[in-house]
């Protein structure tokens, strides 16, 4: 008898076996405080760091170029599938859980999640700016100093902070050829706290601010402007849970996203599939023929597109975390997470007088942080904040992208 796992078989035992340990651990609370679904990640990121070796090992194709082999392993590849599936599965979900009332916050308050979306950025820019000052203050003087390479650092920094893999993109994309690694580097290592840490901050605030939840979902559900669910059981549907129409809203969304506009700028994924569904979502059928997916299937789908999101993200970035890991970067990538939240949070509430919850939701969006989207979701009891993310998010995300090239091409 014999017991062997072929590169399939591994990875899909790896998958589970994170997703079992990570939710094991997101279930330890402390004073009330835990990491939930991010918990997920933190085991996703420990994972690639231990078992780095093993993972690029996992996936190996071997081929003959002019009579000579060579070997190719597709880990990486392997985990982007995962992570992509997992993002479409969880923010379509999110734009057809949203799409009812998103048109109708968002006509009500457009102009306060343009500004909060946009200042919320801004802060951040604003901080990676005075990192780079910093930075070159003390390493200045330095042998070896390029402060061309800080630059990069810091945007891959802030594109981590941000969690926006879109603005990282388009970094990588704007340095020069060998500074690429530099933004790699920033970003790998503010990506941790970037999750982490907004997870922690829709959860702290509501106990900081002795929040009663019950009364800040009637809040957010009387900016919502809820309206009764139109009964759609008279209407044809393709399968009993709306499989059909979920998967063209994913299509279409996935198409939509790759297209360039201005030859550098996209929706990528997220905005494509987000705006997709909450279309589909918000006009509910064409003609009798039903659009909108079953609510049961749609939370699945939610928590299993995350928890899959978390793992293709999060492996990848612990196999080089600890190789270019620095206590200062770490800082940096802190204080480029932790000071837009913070200021946005205050903006949200005394400028902007908006709830809680929809200032957290908008501050998710903001931060472009999915994870702590599915977070807020747990502690607040409602799916309606997703309007407020669905509503900030597209403004970060442009903004987000347009600040890192500019920072690169400044400094």
């Amino acid at each position: 008898m014999s017991f062997s796992l072929n590169a399939l078989s591994f990875l899909m035992v790896s998958v589970f076996a994170i997703a079992a340990l990570g939710y094991a651990l997101g279930r330890v609370t402390v004073k009330g405080v835990s990491l939930g679904t991010a918990g997920v990640f933190v085991i996703a990121l420990l994972y690639g760091a231990f078992f780095s070796t093993q993972i690029s090992d996992m996936i190996v194709l071997t081929t003959t170029v002019d009579g000579v082999k060579q070997s190719v392993s597709y880990a990486s590849d392997a985990l982007k599938i995962v992570e992509n599936l997992g993002l479409v599965l969880f923010v379509s979900s999110v734009g057809f859980i949203a799409g009812p009332n998103f048109f109708k916050n968002m006509k009500k308050n457009f102009k306060s999640y343009v500004f909060l979306g946009f200042a919320i950025i801004l802060a951040g820019a604003l901080a990676a700016i005075g990192c780079i000052g910093i930075g070159r203050l003390v390493e200045g003087g330095s042998e070896g100093f390029d402060p061309k390479e800080l630059t990069a650092i810091v945007t891959g920094l802030l594109s981590g902070a941000l969690t926006s893999t879109p603005a990282f993109s388009a970094s990588k994309e704007t340095v020069a050829a060998d500074h690429t690694n530099a933004v790699t580097v920033g970003y790998g290592i503010a990506y941790l706290f970037g999750v982490v840490g907004v997870v922690l901050f829709v959860q702290l605030i509501p106990r900081i601010v002795h929040a009663d939840m019950n009364k800040e979902r009637e809040k957010l559900l009387s900016v919502s402007s809820a309206s009764p669910t139109q009964n759609l059981k008279n209407f044809f549907r393709f399968d009993d849970y709306g499989y059909m129409p979920f998967a063209l809203a994913a299509v279409l969304g996935i198409l939509i996203g790759n297209v360039k506009f201005f030859h550098f700028f996209s929706l990528t994924t997220t905005g494509g599939c987000l705006l997709a569904s909450l279309v589909f979502s918000h006009f509910g059928r064409i003609g009798k023929i039903c659009l909108r997916p079953e609510n049961k299937l749609l939370e699945a789908f939610r928590e299993l597109g995350l928890m899959l999101f978390l793992i293709g993200a999060g492996v990848p970035g612990g196999m080089r975390f600890l190789e270019y890991f620095k206590p200062v970067y770490f800082v940096y990538g802190m204080i480029m997470t932790t000071v837009p939240m913070i200021i946005g949070y205050f903006i949200a509430k005394y400028i902007l007088k908006m709830s809680l919850l929809n200032n957290l939701g908008a501050i998710t969006g903001g931060m472009t942080s999915t994870p702590a989207l599915g977070t807020l979701i747990h502690v607040s009891g409602t799916d309606d904040v997703a309007s407020a993310y669905a509503a900030t998010y597209p403004v970060a995300l442009i903004t987000v992208v347009v600040v890192c090239q500019l920072i690169i091409n400044l400094f």
